[in-house]
């Protein structure tokens, strides 16, 4: 923990409840407390649409983030299906993050519904409070995780979450729904017991790998070898979970990066098998990233097409402009030139098309 003039650096996550959902809430209030599952077109019968957000009470049947909307329809019949909305989920997100600046400190936004805030306070769980405050009156609700670095922080916010609710003995104990603090001082005690999986960053792959090394849980790994970890994950990796298992992290907030292209892109329902088909996408990827561009006063410096086959072999191919255009047929053109590089002869799944600035012109 840093500290500055004698007041401590504290590090806020804050993660918006079941954010697609509760934005959807706000506009149909009739919806509170149903199994409301967002995801594709908000058809559950549409092919290779998976779920991208679902009510605590579709959780409860067992629907998950990723699920084929297939699968959710399966063990929840009774669930709301609802189509993704992305542009009022991005104008809801930045309604939350244009609050959170309102609060003394940093702001870095890591997606739509979560961000850390950098703050110089000796009392961070009343800001928390007045940040959970400032949120319900726009009709959403957060967790708040409280720590002495980002990794603290963000695991923080898994005991908020649990708190009030069963199965977590740990964040019952701490009271204050909603909001947790975990730091060196409880790092052991909350920590150590869990499995690495626990940790932010460690997925089942990385996992099973330190299994087959004895590492099951955070308090192995954070007795490990760091050099075993390094033969075994590499000599940035492994050294870096060692890390991760003692609980350090960063203590800086990032500053927002300027964005450098646009992207489109499309998983199909069935795949596309023909020229014509494939062309047509493309155009109009394009065309729709190139007005996205131009709308934002930016030109276009190089085009770039992404295919995705059957089997999930997924490669891209980009060309440099001559020179930098806001001309939506050249971009149009130029992705439909940079698509028939590929050998188009199987099935196809996906098509993106992606577009770089040029730099300087505005």
């Amino acid at each position: 923990m840093r500290y500055d003039g004698g007041v401590a650096r504290w590090l806020l996550h804050v993660d918006l409840d079941q954010f697609q959902a509760a934005v959807e809430f706000r506009r149909h209030p009739e919806l509170r407390g149903q199994p409301v599952i967002v995801g594709g077109n908000g058809d559950p019968a549409e092919p290779r649409k998976v779920v991208s957000c679902a009510s605590y009470p579709a959780r409860a049947f067992g629907v998950r983030a990723g699920m084929p909307l297939r699968t959710a329809l399966r063990i929840c019949p009774d669930g709301v299906f609802l189509p993704q909305d992305l542009a009022t989920y991005a104008e809801a997100s930045e309604e939350i993050m244009a609050l959170l600046r309102t609060f003394p400190g940093r702001v870095e936004v890591l997606g739509f519904d979560e961000a850390f805030l950098a703050a110089d306070t000796d009392d961070p769980e009343q800001l928390a409070r007045e940040i959970r405050t400032a949120i319900e009156e726009l009709g959403l609700t957060c967790a708040v995780g409280i720590g002495d670095n980002k990794t603290r922080a963000k695991l923080a916010t898994g005991f908020a979450k649990a708190v009030g609710k069963s199965g977590d003995a740990a964040a019952e104990a701490a009271g204050g729904a909603g909001i947790f603090r975990l730091t060196a001082d409880n790092w052991v005690e909350l920590m150590a017991h869990r499995p690495t999986t626990a940790l932010w960053g460690i997925g089942a792959r990385i996992a099973k790998r330190m299994s087959a090394l004895g590492i099951e849980t955070v308090a192995d790994l954070a007795a490990a070898d760091r050099e075993r970890l390094a033969a075994e994950f590499g000599p940035n990796t492994g050294p870096y979970l060692w890390v991760l298992g003692h609980g350090a992290g960063d203590t800086d907030i990032a500053e927002p990066r300027e964005p450098v292209g646009h992207s489109r892109s499309e998983t199909f329902p069935e795949d596309l098998t023909e020229i014509a088909d494939l062309d047509a996408a493309i155009a109009r990827l394009a065309a729709q990233v190139a007005e996205d561009t131009f709308a934002d006063g930016r030109a276009i410096g190089r085009v770039g097409v992404t295919v995705r086959t059957k089997t999930f072999f997924t490669r891209t191919k980009q060309r440099k402009l001559p020179r930098p255009t806001a001309d939506v047929d050249e971009v149009v053109r130029t992705a439909l030139e940079v698509l028939h590089r590929f050998e188009l002869d199987r099935p196809i799944r996906l098509l993106g098309v992606r577009v770089e600035f040029a730099p300087g012109m505005r």
